[in-house]
């Protein structure tokens, strides 16, 4: 009887070292961000939300977004903090924290490791994000900065103006040369 349990128990043994709790899980980590050195090439890596922030969200689970002031390929200059007084162009808006991304703007140094063994690790500089109320749209032509109004064209379009120097912020030009921007930059990004 005890060498049935004895034999019963070493089978149970064997089969429990072959289970999934005793293996090792091969661990595939996400490739690590593109470098970007030079000022003409878009920059690619983006600070994303931290794994332990929480976006606030919605009674029905959705994300609680914030209305801005700004869109992205406004220019704005920063009105607070280290980079006070540069102009830049927004890049990337991020609309459940309220903070934006602006080209060249609140660079931030990141060590990025090697991928391959006979590769060596960089220090890449990406662009941090700011909150939207630390920038306010900038007027290229009369170089100022302005608050923004809302008003109702005559043909029933709404836009957004800048409320010092009455320079209309939205028309089709803008967005045209905004998407072909885009469309360049998601070309040059995939080869």
């Amino acid at each position: 009887m005890a060498m049935a349990s004895l034999q019963s128990s070493l089978t149970s043994l064997s089969i429990s070292s072959s289970s999934f709790l005793g293996q090792r899980l091969p661990l595939s980590f996400p490739p690590p961000p593109v470098s970007v050195n030079s000022a003409d090439k878009p920059c690619l890596v983006v600070a994303k939300l931290k794994h332990w922030e929480r976006k606030k969200c919605k009674p029905n689970s959705l994300p609680l977004l914030h209305k801005m002031h700004v869109k992205v390929g406004d220019t704005v200059k920063v009105i607070a903090g280290r980079d006070k007084g540069k102009i830049g162009e927004i890049s990337k808006i991020f609309r459940h924290n309220s903070t934006v991304v602006v080209k060249e703007i609140n660079l931030k140094t990141k060590h990025v490791k090697s991928r391959e063994e006979g590769e060596p690790g960089q220090i890449v500089k990406i662009e941090a994000p700011i909150h939207s109320s630390n920038v306010m749209l900038y007027s290229k032509d009369q170089e100022v900065t302005s608050r923004v109004g809302h008003k109702v064209l005559d043909d029933g379009t709404r836009v957004r103006f800048l409320i010092k120097t009455g320079e209309i912020v939205d028309s089709t030009e803008n967005w045209k040369k905004l998407k072909e921007s885009k469309e360049k930059t998601e070309v040059a990004a995939a080869s």
